[in-house]
């Protein structure tokens, strides 16, 4: 956090300075450009849509209602994004949650893994959590201590760096393969580390990799703090990134939005293989058919799996590097909204969960204020946005804002936003009986067909570091290199690891500036990227 927080610590005399084109206002894109600014060179990110943020971006429908991406939890061991957010002055934006992890149930039955122990911190609170947990039958209970018993967490109590590897090398492995050999029953997998799986990165433990699942679990189990959770006072975009708009725009980084890039300009050595890269193409400006060619000494790419995968030209795979990216894959998934006219998740009074009137703002209406995981729903977790981040979600005289997740999203991709949205709210009775008494107000839906990397056992050894084969051009994006998972805080730790590559880079890549006008027009074309479909209406459900 604190490296984070202070910056890596470049400076560029202005002779040395670069000039830098970054392809895409997501947190990667963003940290690196901070850096990068800091270290004074000249910085300008282009942005295909109308608003930064990447997948974590927000923004307002034209009836006022706040609308995410995706349901946006901060862990406790999000250290570097921690650290961004100190530095830009957001971390006060976090609200902070009781140190509980919250299961719902088929009625209403909860069940928690409870790490609260007094003083006592990690490992032994979570030795008790995961004993005293109501998720789980004593059998399974004692199943899922063997099997964790047996992985490289505990080593990391002596050597967590060497333990971190021995995580790395079981990428190839699921985690269920991996829990079910020592000795973890398949019922701990479906009550407990599916839902925990599926609001990490979209897929079930049968097709996640054992190291993503066995590095949150190894920072749960050596740092107190890793587990508790925090959530935005509202939505990402007041929140997050204005504050960090504002950090950059102060230090003259230039946002260019609606700016869709449809190909690299690059030079190629004697063989054909791609050498350099010159500049980008990109559409014209709102009202101008021509595209138009920019040119920069380094190009930093912090873009999805699907961005970089449209936007390398057919020549990049001749290095091995840029090849393999086309072995990764992204998920998709569904956020779904539902408003409510009362208090959903308020189980213990009736009359409570129908009260709306009064100033339920800053957390105060009834309810379960924490994010919370199901086994028994097609949306593996949830939150109510009006109690846990109500800034931009409580609205007076309303209830519940229900954001929920669905996963797998693969199935929900050829059905109708509206049938989405009434599939959803039955599943939400199902888990809230009492919430059939309540009406729900309002709905939308968000649907991304290509969301976080998909990170299934295999496909660590195919992501590519942020330092490329080409000199000036980089990587930046939390499906890179980085030993974390695909997530804020790996998209945070690429824009660090792709900046400190270019700053210590720096008298090397002064052979690639060029003096050459960046306004040439050109007529060249290319394919772009989709942006996400979302519909919403406020009819009742």
């Amino acid at each position: 956090m604190d490296k984070a927080f202070k910056g890596l610590g470049y400076r560029v005399p202005s002779s040395k300075k670069l000039k830098v084109g970054i392809i895409g206002s997501g947190l990667s894109g963003m940290v690196t450009a901070m850096e990068l600014s800091e270290a004074g060179h000249d910085v300008e990110i282009l942005e295909s849509r109308s608003f930064v943020g990447g997948k974590v971006g927000s923004w307002v429908d034209k009836e006022g209602n706040h609308i995410e991406m995706g349901l946006h939890v901060f862990f406790g061991c999000y250290y570097n994004l921690f650290g961004i957010m100190k530095r830009v002055g957001a971390l006060q934006n976090l609200r902070l949650k009781d140190h509980t992890h919250t299961f719902i149930n088929k009625g209403g039955r909860i069940g928690e893994l409870d790490f609260r122990l007094g003083n006592i911190g990690a490992p032994f609170n979570g030795l008790v959590a995961f004993g005293r947990t109501t998720q789980l039958d004593l059998f399974d209970k004692i199943t899922n201590g063997i099997a964790l018993s047996q992985s490289p967490v505990v080593k990391a109590m002596y050597d967590f760096d060497g333990a971190l590897q021995d995580i790395r090398n079981l990428d190839d492995i699921s985690f269920s393969d991996w829990f079910m050999s020592k000795g973890g029953s398949r019922d701990s997998i479906k009550r407990l580390w599916d839902p925990i799986a599926y609001a990490l990165g979209f897929l079930d433990c049968d097709n996640t990799s054992a190291r993503c699942m066995l590095t949150i679990f190894q920072l749960f189990g050596v740092r107190t703090e890793a587990s508790i959770l925090r959530m935005l006072e509202g939505s990402p975009d007041e929140y997050l990134h204005k504050p960090i708009v504002k950090y950059l725009t102060d230090r003259n980084v230039k946002f260019s939005f609606n700016q869709r890039v449809l190909d690299l300009i690059y030079e190629t050595d004697k063989y054909g293989t791609p050498s350099r890269v010159n500049g980008l193409v990109v559409s014209g400006e709102r009202g101008s058919a021509e595209p138009r060619k920019l040119l920069y000494d380094v190009v930093v790419a912090a873009t999805d799996v699907p961005g970089i995968q449209k936007l390398l030209p057919l020549d990049f795979r001749k290095h091995a590097m840029f090849d393999a990216v086309y072995k990764l894959d992204a998920v998709p998934v569904q956020t779904v909204q539902l408003r409510f006219n009362g208090w959903v998740t308020e189980l213990q009074d009736p009359v409570k969960m129908r009260t709306v009137n009064g100033d339920f703002s800053n957390g105060k209406a009834p309810g379960l204020d924490n994010l919370l995981y199901s086994a028994d729903a097609d949306f593996s977790c949830f939150a109510d946005l009006a109690l846990t981040s109500p800034g931009s979600y409580y609205k007076a005289g309303e209830g519940s804002l229900l954001q929920c997740v669905l996963t797998p999203g693969d199935k929900w991709m050829p059905v109708s936003t509206e049938e989405i949205a009434q599939k959803t709210l039955e599943q939400v009775h199902t888990l809230f009986p009492s919430s059939r008494e309540l009406q729900c107000t309002w709905w939308n839906v968000v649907k991304l067909g290509k969301s976080l990397y998909r990170e299934s056992p295999g496909m660590d050894r195919y992501r590519p570091t942020q330092a490329t084969p080409i000199p000036n051009f980089f990587l930046a994006g939390s499906y890179t290199f980085q030993d974390y998972i695909d997530s804020m805080e790996g998209a945070t730790k690429s824009g660090l690891l792709c900046a400190e590559e270019i700053l210590k880079r720096n008298e090397l890549l002064q052979s690639y500036k060029t003096p050459v006008s960046t306004t040439d027009e050109v007529t060249e074309t290319a394919a772009v990227a989709s942006s996400p479909s979302s519909s919403s209406s406020s009819q009742t459900v």
